[in-house]
C-alpha cells in the first residue's frame, strides 16, 4: 500500500538480502520508504525479512499468535502486537487487519483496504492454479480453516473485490471457492 512516498509491506521476500534488495528497489525507483510492516503469518515467507526492516526502523505489527510462535520458534518478533483486529492509516488510507481464525497456519490474519477493494488472505487462500493445500505442517484442523474461509465470504463484500494470495496469482471469490474445494477434498467430502 502507498501513499505520498510511503509504503505499507504486508509480507517480506524469505530473507533479510531480499527485503534489503526490495526496499533499496522501492526507495531508489520509485522514491518510496517503508514505514510499516504487518506480516499475515509466522512463517519465513511472510516475516524473513523482519530483521532488515527493523534495522532500517519500520514499525512492525502483527497478530499476537504470530508473535508468540515467532518466539517460540526463535525468530526475530514484532514489535507490536493486536488480538483480533488493528485499524492502520497510511495518509488517508484505512488498512484493517483481522484475525477470523486459523487457515494455513493457527495465525493467519487477513488485510484489509476497503478504498481499494482488495483482501489479502495471504497463505490461507490458495490460487486458482493450486492443485493441493500446500504445507500443513503448521495448519489448523482443516474444518477450522473452511470455517475461517466461511467467515471470510460472510465479512466482506465479494463483488468487484481483488483478492491476493500468498503465492500465486491474484483473482476473486473464485480463490475462495477453490480453496474450499481443495479444503472439502483433503477432508474428503
Amino acid at each position: 500500500m502507498v501513499d505520498n512516498g510511503k509504503a505499507f509491506l504486508f509480507d517480506t521476500p524469505w530473507d533479510n538480502k531480499q527485503t534489503e534488495t526490495l526496499a533499496t528497489w522501492l526507495a531508489d525507483s520509485l522514491n518510496l520508504i517503508i514505514t510499516d510492516f504487518v506480516p499475515n503469518h509466522w512463517h519465513g515467507d511472510c516475516m524473513g525479512g523482519l530483521e532488515y526492516l527493523h534495522s532500517i526502523n519500520v514499525q512492525s505489527y502483527a497478530n499476537q499468535i504470530t508473535i508468540d510462535s515467532a518466539r517460540n520458534n526463535k525468530l526475530p518478533v514484532p514489535q507490536n502486537g493486536f488480538t483480533d483486529f488493528l485499524r492502520m492509516k497510511l495518509g488517508d488510507i484505512d488498512v484493517y487487519c483481522y484475525y477470523l481464525g486459523g487457515g494455513h497456519a493457527t495465525d493467519n490474519i487477513v488485510v484489509w483496504i476497503p478504498s481499494e477493494k482488495i483482501l489479502f488472505p495471504g497463505c490461507m487462500v490458495k490460487d486458482i492454479q493450486a492443485t493441493n493445500l500446500g504445507n500443513l505442517s503448521d495448519a489448523s484442523p482443516l474444518e477450522e480453516w473452511m470455517k475461517t474461509i466461511d467467515r471470510l465470504l460472510e465479512k466482506f463484500p465479494m463483488t468487484e473485490i481483488i483478492i491476493v494470495p500468498g503465492h500465486g496469482e491474484s483473482g476473486g471469490e473464485e480463490l475462495l471457492i477453490h480453496t474450499k474445494k481443495l479444503l472439502s477434498e483433503s477432508l474428503g467430502l
